[in-house]
């Protein structure tokens, strides 16, 4: 028999537990957020048609080339503006923020924090 990780059992309830309260519609979609070790990601995702509208990341073809570690707060930084901006090239000006069971700290605070100066209201 495998064994169950604790700290992704604990993550998918966290993450469960914010995916109950928060849901996107098409004039307010989503903005989740998902954290790994090297890179961050953003989508904007309209819950009610269940599409992708708008994604970046800290991937080299988002953000081009960069030197050094992707997973720090300069690049989180980077990825929220480039998510905001795409997003008001759609027209998009209004979202719901998910943090997908990250705790609202650190990198993905950043990314949050760099997309409402960008423009985006949530």
């Amino acid at each position: 028999m495998a064994k169950t990780n604790k700290s992704k059992v604990a993550w998918s309830r966290r993450q469960a537990r914010v995916r109950r309260k928060v849901r996107g519609s098409s004039e307010r979609p989503r903005l989740c957020v998902y954290r790994s070790l090297d890179h961050m990601y953003a989508q904007i995702i309209d819950d009610e048609t269940g599409t992708t509208l708008v994604a970046a990341s800290s991937l080299p073809s988002d953000l081009g080339e960069q030197e050094g570690h992707r997973g720090n707060v300069a690049t989180a930084k980077k990825v929220g503006a480039a998510v905001a901006a795409k997003a008001q090239a759609k027209g998009i000006k209004q979202v719901v923020f998910d943090r997908n069971g990250f705790l609202y700290h650190g990198r993905v605070k950043a990314l949050a924090e760099a997309a409402r100066e960008a423009g985006l209201d949530f």
